[in-house]
């Protein structure tokens, strides 16, 4: 079983060996967005995920004598919320994207920590400010919490998930010295296990509550894109999936770390030892629902393809500030033009985001990063054949579509290779991930979208968000594709 916390709902599937969907279910999330704050309680997260887990179970056939063999949690990168000992909230969660820890993250970086003001570190210590002084404190992620509530008591941590909160992946320890110069205490950080290790097992309150039964094997998960790269069977060197939801985030598989003196670009380390070098945008799909939150999808993207290129061109970010393809704390959406109508507006939010992927790209490859494997489209984004197509036609590159690529399927991957069904990770993916269909570029449509991609570069340059040197990377790429 795979269980995904995202931004709008907490998805669980219960899946065979050979990758077969046997339950799904789902429960909404809500949380407050005002500005740069974005929370979510943390008992939603639990009334959520018991109601996915419930509904997955329903699905399941009768007579199956044991309906879980272990179970992974992935969570939103970044999320983090207080708690105390015994793993009871102190705080809301704060989600991925919240941005009121900029002074904090300007410190961390005094002290030598790369971070940006949306990861989870800075937002540690800016809870802890408001936290009331003396209560025993715990820095708990959102996987963390739904382990704990499942297995009935706080556990360690996986790495992926405590990359954000300053561990050290190179070292795989907590930098203890710098963090204690944050005012950062060691009993404040959990101890840290790498994905696909065995966190515990479900306890008999996480039995009553969920269905799961007691005894159960807890794997420890990843964020949720690196669950979204596990889903999509990406995981041989060079290659790189793209996921769609809310916002998009970007995954590689490289052999090596992706260095990046920005921290635009940061690095997960893979169970099996590897590395998952990627970066998350505040572009995405949430800006659709942001301008037309009553719309039919369907409807206007049968409509779209009038408007190639539209009218206007849109850099479609969700809230204010940019994490990738360049680090701008007060980037705020744009626009530049004037739709003529909704349906040309739609379009510019679909082209925008393609152009946002191709940057993207742009920006890895000035990083030196291959891409010389295959790219995959996964999250709800990939739900629209005709967005997947413009994409493609955008970056002018061979896409594969996975036949089922939501993370929770990619925890269910990771739950089999922890429970000992598979050798390694890429082997359990190789039986469990199947492909639905490849997509090719038209080469005339990646001609027509060239120009606004370079006039979208332009502007991000303009405006100081986007460095010099990788719009001229950018343009460089964009020459050499056009003549060859």
């Amino acid at each position: 079983m795979g269980v995904d916390l995202g931004t709008q709902s907490v998805r669980a599937v219960l899946v065979d060996d050979d990758g077969a969907v046997l339950g799904g279910g789902a429960a909404p999330l809500a949380g407050v967005r005002e500005g740069v704050r974005h929370e979510q309680s943390p008992h939603d997260w639990w009334r959520a995920v018991r109601a996915a887990i419930g509904g997955a179970l329903r699905d399941l056939p009768p007579g199956r004598s044991r309906p879980v063999r272990a179970l992974a949690v992935c969570g939103t990168s970044g999320t983090v919320l207080l708690t105390d000992g015994t793993g009871r909230p102190l705080t809301a969660g704060l989600m991925y994207d919240d941005g009121r820890a900029t002074a904090e993250a300007a410190l961390a970086r005094e002290r030598g920590l790369r971070v940006q003001p949306t990861w989870a570190l800075p937002k540690v210590m800016w809870l802890l400010r408001e936290q009331p002084a003396g209560e025993a404190v715990r820095l708990t992620h959102q996987a963390d919490f739904v382990v704990a509530r499942l297995t009935g008591r706080p556990t360690a941590t996986d790495s992926s998930h405590a990359l954000k909160t300053g561990y050290d992946l190179t070292a795989d320890a907590w930098p203890h010295e710098r963090l204690a110069g944050l005012g950062l205490p060691e009993s404040l950080f959990p101890e840290v296990v790498r994905p696909g290790g065995r966190l515990g097992e479900v306890g008999a309150d996480g039995e009553a509550a969920t269905g799961v039964p007691a005894g159960t094997p807890v794997i420890a998960g990843m964020t949720d894109g690196c669950a979204a790269q596990i889903a999509s069977g990406s995981l041989s060197v060079g290659s790189w999936n793209s996921v769609l939801g809310t916002t998009l985030v970007l995954k590689g598989v490289t052999d090596r770390p992706v260095h990046d003196s920005t921290g635009v670009v940061y690095n997960h380390r893979a169970p099996d030892g590897g590395w998952l070098p990627g970066g998350a945008s505040g572009v995405g799909a949430g800006a659709l629902a942001g301008a037309f939150p009553d719309a039919d999808p369907a409807h206007l993207d049968a409509l779209a393809h009038r408007y190639e290129p539209s009218h206007g061109l849109a850099y479609p970010l969700v809230s204010r500030g940019e994490r990738f393809p360049f680090l701008a704390p007060d980037a705020s959406a744009l626009l530049l033009g004037e739709p003529r109508s909704d349906a040309d507006h739609w379009a510019a939010l679909l082209q925008g985001v393609g152009h946002t992927e191709r940057l993207c790209l742009d920006y890895l490859d000035h990083l030196g990063a291959p891409q010389d494997g295959p790219l995959t489209f996964t999250g709800g984004g990939s739900r629209s054949p005709y967005w997947n197509q413009l994409r493609a036609d955008i970056l002018g590159r061979t896409v594969h579509i996975p036949r089922h690529s939501e993370p929770a399927l990619g925890m269910a991957v990771l739950a089999a290779y922890g429970a000992g069904a598979a050798p390694t990770l890429a082997a359990a993916a190789t039986r469990m991930v199947g492909l639905s269909h490849v997509l090719r570029p038209d080469p005339a449509r990646t001609a027509r979208f060239l120009e606004p991609y370079l006039k979208l570069v332009g502007e991000l340059e303009r405006r100081g968000w986007l460095p010099a040197p990788v719009a001229a990377h950018a343009r460089t790429r964009a020459d050499a594709l056009e003549t060859s």
